[in-house]
């Protein structure tokens, strides 16, 4: 990304913040409004108006419409942008690798197991090590469970063999999908699309609500709910911009942060399992559930990932999730 952007960017957000006494906080994401994390930055929105009597607006930018993938965090550290909410995955290529454990195959069998980790110490510990970075990790949101789609049915591991997969860019999902014979491509979201229906990519991985609002299952005909992993995002800030504010208004918007994760939680599996209906309604996608003997050979033939990439993520980080899940 060219730097002269993200200059004008900041430029362009000194001159709102000085022709008003109305502090602005630029929240930009990469996902549709109709999505838990849209609804959930709306709602946020709404809510730091409220208890804040409207000394804060919050201005979301949702579908990249302000910065791509792999530009906002960027955008975010120099203060371009003061707020956003990336899938945990962006943060293994800025250094902080421990996040990519959310990226391993089948490590929560439930959401319940996920939210004894994202609200309890073993998450308050990783969004702390944000701060070097300059950066403030305020919260956990959900997306939900990732399945696979391709044109041609994913049913065992070998249906994967040969075929080119988008994802995120994470060691550990390039892992995920080289441990079924697949060939991982690395692809900005707003591009999956147009990759899918030129072929350039044979299929790819997400939550339904993703694959449903961008429109990915009307390029690709089959579906596997295979529920394998995880997207959430870390609702992050640029840390001087943060530090900045006076302290009852950081603290209301801690609390209107409390009040949106609480509701883009909740609202995740809905817009998910609604997201499914619409996806089954199309007729142009054929979706399939596999048996539960399928699914273990999934997960089977995935299991490696975890040894090979303990290195990676951290044997202590791992360790601390596997006990946390259990407690």
């Amino acid at each position: 990304m060219k730097v002269s952007k993200l200059l004008l960017g900041l430029l362009v957000s000194c001159a709102a913040l000085g022709a008003s006494a109305q502090t602005i906080i630029k929240f930009s994401h990469v996902v549709a409004l109709d999505t838990p994390k849209g609804k959930a930055a709306e709602f946020f929105a709404k809510k730091a108006a409220e208890l804040t009597k409207g000394k804060v607006k919050v201005e979301v930018y949702a579908n990249s419409s302000l910065y791509k993938d792999k530009e906002e965090i960027e955008a975010l550290q120099i203060g371009a942008v003061q707020m956003l909410a990336p899938s945990l995955s962006k943060f293994g290529p800025l250094g902080v690798r421990e996040f990519e454990a959310f990226d391993l195959p089948f490590i929560f069998d439930s959401t319940a197991e996920l939210h004894k980790i994202t609200q309890g110490p073993v998450g308050a510990g990783l969004l702390a090590k944000l701060e070097p970075k300059g950066i403030r990790g305020l919260a956990f949101w959900d997306n939900g469970f990732k399945s696979f789609t391709a044109n041609s049915p994913l049913k065992t591991p070998a249906d994967f063999k040969g075929k080119k997969f988008r994802i995120q860019s994470s060691k550990v999902l390039e892992e995920q999908i080289r441990s079924v014979g697949g060939i991982p491509q690395v692809m900005a979201f707003s591009e999956v699309y147009q990759a899918l229906q030129t072929g350039v990519v044979d299929g790819t991985e997400n939550t339904i609500s993703n694959i449903y609002t961008q429109k990915t299952h009307e390029v690709q005909k089959h579906l596997s709910l295979t529920n394998h992993g995880y997207i959430g995002y870390a609702v992050i800030v640029n840390k001087k911009f943060w530090d900045g504010l006076p302290a009852d208004i950081r603290e209301q918007l801690e609390q209107a942060m409390k009040e949106a994760t609480v509701y883009g939680n909740n609202i995740a599996q809905e817009e998910n399992d609604q997201a499914l209906v619409g996806v089954r309604k199309s007729g142009k996608t054929l979706v399939y559930e596999p048996s539960k003997e399928e699914r273990l050979a999934l997960k089977t033939a995935m299991a490696p990932v975890h040894v090979k990439m303990a290195d990676r993520v951290g044997k202590d980080m791992l360790q601390s999730i596997y006990k946390g899940v259990l407690e």
